[in-house]
């Protein structure tokens, strides 16, 4: 019973379609659909550059490469986030360090940062995760203090927007903030091209630099000559097509997202004690996902939440767990729970709900009332 509701579905209507059938047609001896949405996405979000990639992990590890991180740095990571953030920083040989988050938006703390920064720190990575947003002002204060580059890991947050200042301040879209920002094109988000990222920065010489390690080091004026043996991120125009049709639906797109949302919100706004996604006068939140954190109060745990749903066929998704209780990274010892206790804490009393662009009326409320008996028990 579990497969008739979706945990997640791209929306694909005629236009994805006839721009696909464009591209096979008339698309395969240039790059002019990636070099579209290139251009339409920085517009979008106020930047001057963007490179296209086959997956956001690579456009966060391009973004490494460029800044100049080298085997032996350290990067600080938000400890409860998906591993794309920092399996990156491994690639290099350089170690990701894991800060605590901010139990009130799920995101970086910038206490917790300052505490972890070193000498050998040459990055840092907030993730706005499940469309929500960090303290952006601290840690800008904090990169300009230190003189340590921000790269945000907004794969989960396109159409968030963010309110800079005090209550009267103005909006800026998650993507604009730091260096260089990343977004994820994968199956599950917001828009897809199947699987496909995008960096976004504004330093020319940045651009120039990603864009020489995008394409196996090559020469820029001598033909086929290698300078540098590097990755080849290339994306494809076929994948850009869907992205780019994709794209011009955006406002469509996230009106949905938040209709889910808003649905799960309402529904149980009977239940004390639920922790939903940021979305308040500070943040206008695109809602990749929908995720809830279960109070103290309820005495439930991640685990048992999870079990009683699948018994209830009904699906959903564990909160990220703590990156450092995970064997791809435990070996580096830069995270615990006595260091990082809010992340653990979270982390053990979260789920997401299901949130694909198909979902009816009737699923959200089976989700929702399978939720009020857990609770309820």
């Amino acid at each position: 019973m579990t497969d008739k509701i979706r945990q997640s579905d791209p929306w694909i209507t005629q236009l994805e379609i006839d721009t696909v059938a464009d591209m096979m047609q008339n698309g395969w001896n240039n790059y002019d659909y990636v070099e579209t949405f290139e251009r339409k996405f920085a517009q979008y979000h106020n930047r001057k550059h963007a490179l296209m990639t086959p997956c956001c992990t690579h456009a966060i590890h391009l973004a490494l490469l460029s800044i100049g991180v080298n085997s032996g740095d350290e990067v600080i990571v938000p400890e409860c986030t998906w591993t794309a953030t920092a399996a990156p920083i491994t690639y290099i040989g350089a170690t990701p360090v894991f800060a605590d988050i901010d139990p009130e938006n799920w995101c970086l703390s910038p206490e917790s940062v300052e505490s972890k920064i070193t000498e050998k720190t040459k990055a840092i990575i907030p993730v706005d995760l499940y469309g929500n947003m960090p303290d952006t002002s601290a840690l800008e204060d904090l990169s300009e203090l230190y003189e340590i580059p921000i790269i945000e890991d907004a794969a989960e947050a396109l159409g968030t927007l963010y309110r800079v200042g005090d209550r009267g301040g103005n909006f800026k879209k998650a993507g604009s903030f730091g260096t260089a920002s990343v977004f994820s094109f994968h199956r599950t988000k917001t828009i897809t091209t199947g699987e496909g990222g995008m960096l976004l920065m504004d330093d020319s010489n940045m651009y120039e630099r990603a864009s020489f390690f995008r394409d196996h080091g090559r020469h820029p004026t001598i033909p086929y000559f290698t300078v540098a043996a590097t990755p080849k991120y290339m994306p494809s125009n076929l994948a850009a097509s869907v992205g780019y049709a994709q794209f011009q639906r955006l406002p469509e797109l996230i009106d949905r997202k938040r209709e889910i949302f808003l649905a799960y919100k309402e529904r149980l706004s009977d239940v004390p004690d639920l922790q939903f996604n940021q979305d308040d006068e500070r943040v206008y939140n695109g809602v990749w996902a929908t995720s809830v954190v279960f109070g103290k109060s309820l005495g439930l745990r991640k685990p048992r939440i999870l079990e009683s749903l699948k018994e209830m066929g009904l699906p959903s998704r564990p909160f990220f767990y703590p990156l450092s209780v995970l064997n791809a990274y435990n070996y580096y010892g830069t995270g615990s729970m006595e260091e990082n206790p809010n992340a653990y804490d979270i982390s053990d009393r979260g789920i997401t709900l299901p949130g694909s662009y198909s979902l009816t009326n009737g699923e959200i409320d089976r989700i929702t009332d399978g939720i009020r008996k857990i609770v309820r028990k």
